[in-house]
């Protein structure tokens, strides 16, 4: 599933609302997520800290994942 039938999916929601229930709709979607992404950090907290003891040693990689993504971008600005 990507992120385009995610957005169809969404925009099918909303379509079957009026057009003036469709913002409370959306509000409702976001509280709704952001409580269930809540819901999972809380009760999945060790892995956040593992996530942030880690972080410090793929700091190498991600400059070089960097570096390469700058370069490739360097390229593509320069070739007209």
């Amino acid at each position: 599933m990507s992120l385009v039938d995610l957005q169809n999916l969404y925009l099918q929601l909303l379509n079957n609302f009026p057009p003036s229930l469709q913002p409370i709709i959306s509000i409702g979607l976001v509280v709704v997520i952001l409580y269930s992404l809540f819901k999972v950090i809380k009760k999945d907290w060790i892995f956040l800290i593992a996530l942030i003891v880690l972080l410090p040693g793929s700091k190498p990689i991600l400059q070089s994942v960097w570096q390469g993504l700058v370069a490739f971008i360097k390229f593509l600005l320069n070739t007209k």
